[in-house]
């Protein structure tokens, strides 16, 4: 079974991108005034949340157009919650997590969730790592009470352990090793990321997830799947008045089996001196580059700072009417494709990001510089109020088109909830992005696009290309060193 794992980077706006756009739909749909245990209400919908006595979290998301649901259960662990030198057991975890309980043989979660007409899946990022099944709306007792069986009775053995890491190992090289940007992108991360563990993939390193054994996943799984650390969210053809006795049934017969605390990771120093990393690989044609800069997250950042940075990403590389695109692409005709987006979605830690693909007939080096020029540019002079309303409708008008998956409102809520942020934090999203100024958007601008806060990395072809070596890397005009 296909298996997500990932943390969703890249150079497009990537989870964050549909983050964003649901956050505006689902004050369009269902206004902005829910609170825990108290229903946001509009035009006859609502979005309702409780918690059982076991610590489990509950949201419900009404949406009856179909007779359809998608349940998800999150935890609150991912990748940057494994202990030092055990990379990839989260996400060796979530895979194990269909194999074998007490009462159902391996492999038939998936099958019985297939015979009742639905499908299922998982995933795993640096923060959390979730189970979903989308399925008919009188099956969701079905899946709810199996979710609720392998949330403590998984049999682990060494049986299972050996084949699953063949398969893991297997994904790794379809998803990592057969690409050169993922590639690039890990080791890009890597070097970013000084200290914090979002430095590490989280299918893991090679030489560390070959190593996991029985009882380091055991340990794993008994420590953080426990309902406290579980949030459940429903949404589809349902109601908070049907949810709440089968959530108490079935969840809350779960008893806590253990109390995971804060989770404190490794602080990542102050930024003070660019790193950069070029990589070679004979398989890519078209030289690229892209670059990462330190930023808080949603969670973490001050009041305005991280709805401003999505701003500044929209105007900077978010469109084809975007600074870079005009600028790389339209007028100097030397890229085949730029972008700029903000990774927010963080507990711990955010990155801003910029990317640019050379064109045959241009190098990476002056597409590189170009994308300096701009980002100089808007440093020193700012971005203008035409820009910014501009940016703003565009999220406003995407997010419209985002209205019909109850499954990516399900994720967004999921995602928000697991990474610190409450059910209000995501309903009154877009009312702090359209208070967004100017001067906060040139703010951010200048405090986080310094080079020094940057780490960037270059993707080229085989030597032949004649391509540049590492070079020292001068601050743009306009930044501060």
């Amino acid at each position: 079974m296909h298996r997500l794992n990932g943390t969703n980077e890249g150079p497009c706006s990537g989870l964050r991108s549909w983050v964003r756009l649901l956050r505006l739909w689902v004050v369009l749909a269902f206004g902005a005034a829910a609170v825990a245990g108290a229903p946001a209400q509009a035009g006859g919908l609502k979005v309702s949340t409780f918690t059982l006595k076991n610590g489990l979290q509950v949201v419900v998301i009404p949406d009856h157009r179909a007779p359809v649901v998608t349940h998800m259960i999150w935890y609150r662990v991912g990748s940057a919650d494994e202990p030092a030198g055990k990379s990839g057991l989260a996400h060796f975890l979530e895979h194990l997590m269909f194999k074998a309980t007490k009462t159902r043989k391996s492999g038939e979660f998936s099958k019985i969730v297939a015979r009742n007409g639905g499908r299922d899946n998982a995933f795993t990022s640096t923060d959390y790592t979730a189970y979903f099944q989308r399925i008919a709306k009188d099956r969701l007792e079905l899946v709810m009470k199996m979710e609720a069986d392998r949330m403590t009775n998984l049999v682990l053995s060494a049986d299972e352990i050996a084949p699953e890491r063949a398969v893991v190992q297997e994904e790794r090289s379809s998803r990592v090793e057969n690409y050169p940007s993922a590639r690039l992108n890990e080791k890009l991360r890597a070097v970013f990321f000084m200290a914090h563990p979002y430095g590490k993939p989280v299918i893991g390193w090679p030489g560390e997830f070959k190593t996991l054994t029985l009882k380091e996943i055991r340990d794993f799984y008994e420590r953080f799947y426990t309902p406290n650390n579980a949030i459940v969210v429903i949404a589809g053809d349902i109601s908070e008045k049907e949810v709440r006795p089968l959530a108490e049934k079935y969840y809350g017969a779960v008893r806590v089996v253990s109390q995971t605390g804060p989770r404190l990771r490794p602080l990542e120093p102050e930024p003070d001196v660019a790193r950069r990393l070029l990589m070679r690989d004979k398989r890519v044609t078209s030289p690229s580059m892209r670059r990462l800069y330190l930023t808080p997250s949603y969670g973490k950042a001050e009041p305005g700072e991280a709805e401003a940075l999505d701003l500044l990403a929209q105007i900077l590389g978010g469109d084809t009417t975007s600074r870079l695109y005009k600028r790389l692409v339209v007028e100097r005709k030397i890229s085949s494709g730029s972008a700029a987006w903000y990774s927010g979605g963080g507990l711990d830690l955010g990155h801003f990001g910029v990317y640019g693909t050379a064109l045959p007939t241009s190098d990476v080096a002056a597409v590189e510089a170009e994308i300096d020029k701009v980002l100089a540019e808007l440093v020193a002079d700012g971005v203008t109020k035409k820009e910014l309303e501009g940016a703003q409708r565009t999220m406003v008008a995407e997010a419209i088109y985002a209205r019909d998956s109850q499954s990516r409102l399900a994720r967004i809520f999921g995602s928000s909830l697991t990474t610190g942020e409450t059910v209000r934090d995501v309903l009154e999203w877009p009312d702090r992005i359209k208070a967004v100024t100017v001067e906060q958007v040139n703010a951010v601008a200048r405090k986080y696009l310094r080079i020094e806060r940057s780490a960037t990395g270059v993707l080229l072809g085989p030597e032949k290309q004649g391509a540049p070596a590492p070079k020292a890397e001068p601050a743009p005009k306009g930044e501060k060193t």
